[in-house]
């Protein structure tokens, strides 16, 4: 398994991690701010999906080569930046943390939906082993 493999497996699993506990502060922690909480759910659950996507891009760049390789590293790497950029944000807007960069929850937004695309492409690429 490859360096790249092994840090998208241990950030999915981070990831995870975090949405479990993201959702438990959203129960307990921010029950008495009906907004916040739903900031933190929302957020947990796409971090929770998209790191479990992650993880079906490991298996699947290790099962695949040429162009449905280079489409699903580039779905990873996609999933990455998304996760960071729109789960972050919804999390600092939730705590009321100011962000010095605009337009971050939009732009991981997109970032997830082309990784998604990406991902698609990478099925009709070609090349994949049994």
């Amino acid at each position: 398994m490859t360096a790249l493999n092994r840090g998208w497996i241990a950030f999915a699993s981070a990831n995870g991690a975090f949405a479990v506990g993201a959702g438990a502060y959203a129960r307990h922690g921010l029950a008495a701010e009906p907004h916040a909480q739903e900031l933190f759910r929302m957020a947990g659950e796409y971090q929770l999906w998209h790191a479990l996507a992650l993880l079906a891009v490991v298996l699947l760049v290790g099962r695949s080569s040429g162009a449905a390789r280079g489409l699903a590293r580039l779905a990873g790497w996609l999933f990455v930046v998304g996760l960071l950029l729109f789960c972050g944000t919804l999390y600092a807007n939730a705590l009321s943390v100011a962000l010095p960069v605009a337009m971050t929850a939009p732009l991981g937004g997109t970032a997830l939906i082309a990784g998604w695309l990406a991902l698609g492409g990478s099925a009709l690429a070609g090349r994949w082993a049994d």
